[in-house]
C-alpha cells in the first residue's frame, strides 16, 4: 500500500511538471512568432489556456493571460488587453507583475489614460531596477519617454528615451534601437526639424526591414510618410500611407488600421482629393472607435470637420469640429499632467530613500570591516613582537635603504626648487625686458612729438595745445600697453587676429604722432585668422615690429615706412622698410633696439636680418 501511494504522487508529480513545460513552450512559441503571425499566436496561448483549467498552476496562468494581453494591445484591442493582464498582476511573481504593469500602462497610453499609464510605467520601472533587468528598464523608459510625448513635454520625453537608447546600443537590441529612434523622429517632426525626422525615421525602418518585423515595418513606414506629408510631398506620403495601411491589413492590427485610414484621409482633405475621402474617415473612425484609440478617435473626428467644411457643408463642420473638442478635452487637461509629475516625484523620492538605505547598509558593513581588519592588526602586531628578534637585521638593513631613499628625495626637492627658481627668474627677465621695450617706445613717441612741438610750431599757437593734448592721450595709452604684456604673459596662445589688431592700432598711433612720416600696413589675405602664436612668441613679434617702427621714426628721417606681412611656405614673413638715410652695418655700433630685436628673434627660433645702405633706406626682416 505504501509502495502504491508513492507511484500514484510520482504520476502526479511528473504529469503536472509535464503539463507546465508543455505550457511554458506554447507560451514561448507564441511570442516569439507573435508580432509576425498574431493569430497563430492567439490559438498557441488558448491551447495552453485549456491544458491550465485542469491544473492548479497560478503562475503559469497569470503568464499566459499576461502574453495574449500583450498580444491583443499590439491588435489595437486594448480594453480586452487590459483586462487580462489585470488578472496577470494578481499572481506573486514580480517579473510577471512587471509585465503586466508596463502592458497596462501601454493600454492606457493608447486610451489617453496618461497619468495611469505612467503610474503602472513605474511600478513596472521599480521591480525591473530591483531586478537589476537592464533590457526591461529600458524599455519601460522608452514607454515613459512617450507619455510625455504625447503630453508635448519634449525635454522629459527625449530624457527618457535617451535613457533607452544607451542601453539598448550597449545591448545591440535592434528591435528596441528602432523603437527608440522612431521615438525620438516624431519629437524631432514636433518641433519642425523635418529632415533630421525623416533621418530617423528611415534608420528605423531599415532596423524592422531587416529583423522582418510586420508590425515594426507597418509602423515606420506610417512615419516616413508623415513625413513626407509635413514636407508637402503628397504623392510620396501617399505612397508610403498605402504601403503601411497593407501590412496593417496583414497583421490585423486594428489600432494601426486607424491611424493609416486617417493618414491617407487627412492628406486627401488638405488636396481637395475629396471624392472617396469619407470612405477613409469612416474605416478610421470604425477602427479607432472599436480599438479605443484616443489618439485616433480624435484625428478622425476633426477629418470629419475639416471634410464637411472643403465639402462647404458648415453645420456637419461645426458639429465635428464640437465633438473633437469635447472628446480632446476630456482626455488632456492641467490636472493629468500635474498628476503625472506628481507621481514622478514620488518614484523618485521613494528611489531617494532606497538609495539612502543602501548607503546605510553599506556603512555598517564597512565598519564591520574595519573592526576586522583592525583585529587582523592587533594579531600582525603581536606576531610581530614574537618575531621581532629574527626581523632585526632585516629592520637594520630597511633602516639604512630609508636614510637612501630620504635622501635622494631631498636631491630631488632641491632640484625642483633650483628648476623652479630658475624659471620664475626667466620670466622676471621677461617681463623686465617688455616693460623696458614698452615704455622706451612711448618715450620716443613723447620725445618725437616735443621736438616737432619746439622746431616747428609757435607756441601760441593753437595746434600746440591740440598736440600737446594728443601727446598726454597718448603717454595714457603706454598703461594700456603694460596691460596687455600682463594680459599676454597670462595666455597660453594669442591669435593671429588679436595680433593683427594690435600692430594696426600701434601704427594708427605712430601715423598721428609722426606726420611728416606716410606709414602703410598690408597684409596677405593668405594668412589664416585662426593662425596661433605661444603668449611668448605672440608678444616677441609684436615687440620687435614695434622696435623698428620706433627706429625708423627717430633716427632714419624718412618720409615713408611700409609694415608689411604674408605667408611664405610654413613661415610668416614680416618686413618693417623705410626710405630714410640708412646705415652701413658694419660701422655702425648696434644700440639696445637692435640688440633687443635680435635677441627676442633667437628667443622664439625665428630668421632675423637687418638690411641697410647709406641713403638707400632700412629693411627689418622676421621670418617666423
Amino acid at each position: 500500500m505504501k509502495y502504491k501511494l508513492i507511484f500514484i504522487l510520482f504520476v502526479l508529480f511528473y504529469a503536472m511538471s509535464f503539463s507546465q513545460v508543455t505550457t511554458r513552450k506554447l507560451n514561448d512559441s507564441a511570442m516569439i512568432i507573435y508580432k509576425e503571425s498574431p493569430n497563430k499566436a492567439i490559438e498557441l496561448l488558448e491551447e495552453a489556456l485549456t491544458i491550465l483549467q485542469t491544473k492548479n498552476d497560478i503562475v503559469e496562468t497569470a503568464r499566459t493571460n499576461n502574453n495574449l494581453g500583450i498580444i491583443y494591445r499590439d491588435l489595437g484591442k486594448f480594453e480586452e488587453a487590459k483586462a487580462l493582464s489585470e488578472q496577470a498582476i494578481k499572481v506573486h511573481d514580480s517579473i510577471i507583475q512587471a509585465s503586466a504593469f508596463n502592458n497596462i500602462g501601454a493600454c492606457n497610453r493608447s486610451l489617453g489614460m496618461y497619468e495611469a499609464a505612467l503610474d503602472n510605467y513605474l511600478k513596472a520601472l521599480k521591480i525591473y531596477e530591483a531586478k537589476n533587468y537592464l533590457e526591461d528598464q529600458a524599455t519601460v523608459n522608452n514607454n515613459i519617454g512617450m507619455v510625455y510625448s504625447y503630453l508635448g513635454v519634449n525635454n522629459k520625453a527625449v530624457e527618457f528615451h535617451t535613457k533607452a537608447k544607451n542601453v539598448f546600443e550597449k545591448l545591440n537590441n535592434k528591435k528596441g534601437i528602432a523603437n527608440v529612434y522612431n521615438n525620438i523622429a516624431i519629437i524631432y517632426a514636433n518641433d519642425g526639424d523635418l529632415k533630421k525626422a525623416l533621418s530617423y525615421f528611415k534608420y528605423s525602418l531599415n532596423i524592422e526591414e531587416e529583423l522582418k518585423s510586420k508590425k515594426g515595418v507597418a509602423e515606420s513606414l506610417n512615419n516616413v510618410g508623415a513625413v513626407f506629408y509635413y514636407m508637402e510631398e503628397i504623392d510620396s506620403a501617399l505612397a508610403y500611407f498605402r504601403k503601411s495601411l497593407k501590412f496593417e491589413k496583414l497583421i490585423g492590427n486594428e489600432s494601426g488600421l486607424g491611424a493609416s485610414y486617417n493618414n491617407i484621409a487627412q492628406v486627401l482633405i488638405e488636396n481637395k482629393k475629396v471624392a472617396s475621402t469619407k470612405m477613409y474617415i469612416d474605416s478610421a473612425y470604425y477602427y479607432a472607435t472599436k480599438s479605443k484609440t484616443s489618439v485616433d478617435i480624435e484625428t478622425a473626428l476633426l477629418n470629419y470637420s475639416e471634410f464637411y467644411e472643403v465639402k462647404n457643408d458648415l453645420g456637419n463642420s461645426l458639429k465635428y469640429f464640437k465633438e473633437h473638442s469635447k472628446f480632446k478635452d476630456s482626455i488632456l487637461n492641467v490636472e493629468t499632467t500635474s498628476k503625472i509629475a506628481e507621481l514622478e516625484i514620488e518614484y523618485e523620492t521613494e528611489k531617494k530613500e532606497k538609495e539612502i538605505l543602501a548607503q546605510r547598509a553599506d556603512l555598517a558593513e564597512k565598519e564591520l570591516n574595519i573592526n576586522q581588519k583592525n583585529t587582523q592588526i592587533i594579531g600582525l602586531v603581536i606576531l610581530a613582537l614574537v618575531l621581532s628578534a629574527l626581523g632585526y637585521l632585516l629592520y637594520n638593513q630597511q633602516k639604512l635603504k630609508n636614510t637612501q631613499l630620504k635622501k635622494e628625495g631631498e636631491l630631488r626637492e632641491a632640484l625642483v626648487k633650483i628648476e623652479t627658481q630658475n624659471k620664475l627668474q626667466d620670466q622676471r627677465l621677461r617681463i623686465s625686458r617688455d616693460l623696458h621695450d614698452n615704455i622706451g617706445a612711448q618715450l620716443t613717441f613723447i620725445i618725437s612729438s616735443i621736438d616737432n612741438l619746439q622746431y616747428g610750431f609757435n607756441l601760441k599757437n593753437e595746434k600746440l595745445t591740440n598736440k600737446l593734448s594728443s601727446i598726454s592721450g597718448f603717454t595714457k595709452e603706454t598703461i594700456y600697453e603694460l596691460r596687455d604684456t600682463i594680459w599676454a604673459m597670462n595666455k597660453s596662445e594669442i591669435l593671429w587676429e588679436d595680433l593683427q589688431v594690435r600692430i594696426s592700432n600701434f601704427i594708427d598711433k605712430a601715423d598721428s604722432s609722426a606726420h611728416a612720416i606716410k606709414f602703410k600696413f598690408v597684409i596677405e589675405d593668405t594668412l589664416e585668422k585662426e593662425l596661433k602664436f605661444t603668449s611668448v612668441k605672440g608678444m616677441n613679434i609684436y615687440r620687435i615690429i614695434q622696435e623698428a617702427i620706433n627706429n625708423a621714426i627717430k633716427y632714419a628721417e624718412a618720409s615713408e615706412v611700409l609694415v608689411a606681412i604674408n605667408k611664405e611656405n610654413n613661415l610668416v614673413n614680416i618686413k618693417v622698410e623705410d626710405n630714410g638715410k640708412g646705415f652701413n652695418i658694419s660701422e655702425v655700433e648696434q644700440g639696445n633696439g637692435l640688440n633687443n630685436m635680435k635677441k627676442r628673434a633667437d628667443e622664439i627660433k625665428a630668421d632675423f636680418k637687418i638690411i641697410s645702405e647709406e641713403n638707400k633706406g632700412t629693411t627689418i626682416i622676421l621670418n617666423v
